[in-house]
This record gives C-alpha cells, sequence and structure tokens, in this order.
C-alpha cells in the first residue's frame, strides 16, 4: 500500500517506517500536522497512520488534522496513534468506515498492528478497547453531572424537539432554554466548534438510556 505516516517522535517514526517498509508497503513520513494536510491533498494515499499530538501546537493537531481531511474525503482511511484519549472529533471519525484509534502500546503486538491496518485500508473500523471504555465512561461522567432540569431537557431534544418547542413545553424563556442547552453541551465535553453537538448529546442520551 502506500502509506502517509504522520508521526513527530523521531523513534518511533522510524520504526514503522522500517517495519512497514519491510512489509513491501511505500511510506511517506512527515512530522507536523501541517505537513500532513499539504501532502495528503496533494497526492492519494491507501491508508493515513497519524499521531494525535504532534507539531505545531502539541495538542490534538494531529487529530485536527485526520478530521479535517475525512471531512472533505470521508473515504480516506486513517488510523489514529496516541498515549492517550483524545475524545475530540471522534464521534464524527466514527460516522464512516476507514478508521482505527490505537494506543500506542499496542503498536509493539506487530502482528495485531499489522493486522489493524489492513483491516482499516479496506473499510473496516478498529477501535482500542481501553478506547471505547474511556469513551464511554467520559460520557456517562457528564451525563451524571447533568441537572434534574438539564437532563429533562435532553430527553426533550432526544425527542426531536427544538429549543422553541422545549420553551412551549417546559414553560420557559428563550434565554432559559438555551443557558441549559449551552450547559448539557459543556458537560458532555462538546465545544463551541464541535459539529452537530446537538447530536452528539442526544447520541450520548440514546446509549445511557439503553443500559
Amino acid at each position: 500500500m502506500k502509506l502517509l505516516l504522520a508521526e513527530d517522535s523521531a523513534l518511533l517514526r522510524a520504526g514503522l517506517e522500517q517495519l512497514l517498509g519491510a512489509l513491501g508497503h511505500s511510506v511517506t513520513a512527515v512530522t507536523d500536522a501541517e505537513a500532513l494536510r499539504a501532502i495528503a491533498v496533494q497526492e492519494d494515499f491507501d491508508l493515513i497512520i497519524s499521531d494525535v499530538r504532534m507539531p505545531p501546537t502539541m495538542t490534538d493537531d494531529g487529530l485536527q488534522a485526520v478530521h479535517d481531511l475525512r471531512a472533505a474525503d470521508p473515504t480516506q482511511p486513517v488510523v489514529v496513534l496516541s498515549q492517550y484519549v483524545a475524545a475530540s472529533y471522534l464521534d464524527r471519525l466514527l460516522e464512516h468506515g476507514g478508521f482505527g484509534y490505537l494506543l500506542k502500546e499496542r503498536v509493539s503486538d506487530v502482528e495485531e498492528f499489522v493486522r489493524t491496518l489492513d483491516d482499516v485500508a479496506r473499510g473496516g473500523t478498529v477501535v482500542d478497547p481501553e478506547v471505547v471504555t474511556a469513551l464511554l465512561s467520559a460520557r456517562h461522567t457528564g451525563l451524571a453531572r447533568l441537572t434534574a432540569r438539564e437532563r429533562e431537557v435532553l430527553g426533550l431534544m432526544a425527542q426531536g424537539l427544538s429549543n422553541k418547542d422545549i420553551e412551549d413545553t417546559l414553560v420557559l424563556t428563550s434565554g432559559a432554554v438555551s443557558k441549559h442547552v449551552s450547559s448539557v453541551f459543556i458537560k458532555l465535553g462538546f465545544r463551541p466548534e464541535d459539529s452537530n453537538r446537538r447530536g452528539k448529546a442526544v447520541l450520548a442520551w440514546l446509549r445511557h438510556t439503553e443500559r
């Protein structure tokens, strides 16, 4: 396969290049998110492998980059590697197949890592069990922090009611409903720049109520 590898750690990058090259893959390696974006839009790759935290800001630049690339082309297979669980953008990234999220410690299991790359390149979805557990725990914790009124508002959102409908149902002002909705988003960990926060909040609620 033709692979694009984005990893700022020289040691891990060299190790992955050697491993993937030995398996017969063609590897283009970059060290920051800006280079990842630039090369990914210039060339076609069978699979992109990216770290979450990398330059320029050393936060979730890599995850932001693959999110944007997948938004432009949802069919682009991507495997994200991380030393920790980063929840930002994951719901959006998981909307389509061809996505993998592995903790870096899994890379040491070469057979499992290679199998993941093959599965994702073919359109499959592979998410580290620890990532799933952490995300569900985070969402559950956020729901537990909601006040009774906020849970009521979120429940009505899950029924498809608009803010105006919620105002009429609960006999609240527009400002009060907006405040409750904003508080729900914050407590569930959704940032203002996250896309479709309302839909994601409803999804978290439905997953919780199905238990």
